[in-house]
């Protein structure tokens, strides 16, 4: 029989996905799913006649394997889940201490962070410094918002400029890139140096602009590379960067490389001479998969 013939008698005998054919005389019959449990856990609790899942100890659907962390959402987009550390309420900089970036490096001090801090947000305070978190991180998830002056002046770099330096060496690059040009690797969401964002999706100065940054650090066997950081970065929900790898920690007309140090280091916001405003910012460690629920 030709296909379109047998398309048209199957449409014809009302045969569907749900049906199959039985008996000798190819009736159509409606396939029942068993009631009867497949293992001695019913569908709720899993199965242990299943096969194990390559590389794991684990069954497939397994009712032994751990169940994730409860974690409550905050109540609006960007707002804080119950498991965040919370680096700035909008209140004060009690979790932050003066900082110096260098060269692909940072130094810390115990000096209260001196920048401005006003009704809900902290505003750099041009030629005071850099800030850094007194908390240390390694794999994290990050929220910061930020805001240009509206009345931001310049051209290209000299455009409000800032940064986010994840463990202190590695940059999302702040600034205002709205209609203004710059070098790609250097606008607003670039991993400074290394990679432009996919887009430039940057909201005008007196905006206000939100990161959301998935960071793995660096690991190291000895003194050699056994996982280089990687990003993953949206900027007002839109993405900049997937997984990207980074070639090494920021330097400036260089090209980065690794060298062997600490597992986790601070966030550290950068004075750059432009009185750039930063708000609502929290952290989530990032743990692996099939940790015990605490």
């Amino acid at each position: 029989m030709p296909l379109v013939a047998a398309v048209t008698f199957a449409l014809a005998a009302g045969i569907t996905a749900a049906q199959n054919v039985s008996g000798p005389d190819k009736t159509p019959t409606t396939e029942k799913r068993s009631s009867a449990p497949q293992s001695s856990h019913g569908d709720e609790d899993g199965f242990t006649d299943t096969p194990l899942l390559p590389g794991l100890p684990w069954h497939v659907h397994d009712p032994a394997r751990p169940h994730p962390k409860v974690v409550t959402p905050g109540a609006q987009p960007g707002q804080a889940p119950s498991d965040a550390i919370i680096l700035f309420d909008g209140k004060d900089l009690s979790k932050w201490t003066t900082a110096r970036l260098g060269t692909a490096a940072y130094t810390l001090s115990q000096n209260a962070a001196a920048w401005k801090v006003g009704n809900g947000y902290f505003e750099v305070v041009p030629r005071s410094g850099d800030i850094a978190s007194k908390e240390m991180f390694g794999d994290i998830q990050l929220h910061v918002e930020w805001m240009e002056p509206a009345d931001v002046s310049g051209t290209s770099q000299n455009r409000g400029n800032s940064g986010v330096f994840l463990m202190g060496l590695f940059e999302i690059q702040v600034l205002d890139s709205f209609r203004i040009r710059t070098y790609a690797d250097g606008q607003a969401g670039a991993m400074y140096g290394q990679w432009p964002p996919l887009v430039n999706a940057v909201r005008g100065p007196g905006e206000w602009q939100a990161y959301d940054i998935a960071f793995e650090a660096p690991q190291y066997s000895g003194d050699k590379l056994a996982r280089p950081a990687s990003m993953t970065v949206f900027l007002n929900g839109v993405l900049l960067h997937n997984h990207k790898e980074e070639m090494g920690p920021t330097i400036y007309r260089q090209v980065p490389k690794y060298a062997a140090g600490p597992s986790e280091g601070p966030i550290v916001l950068q004075d750059h001479g432009a009185a750039v405003r930063y708000r609502n910012i929290w952290v989530r460690r990032i743990g692996g998969y099939d940790q015990p629920e605490k």
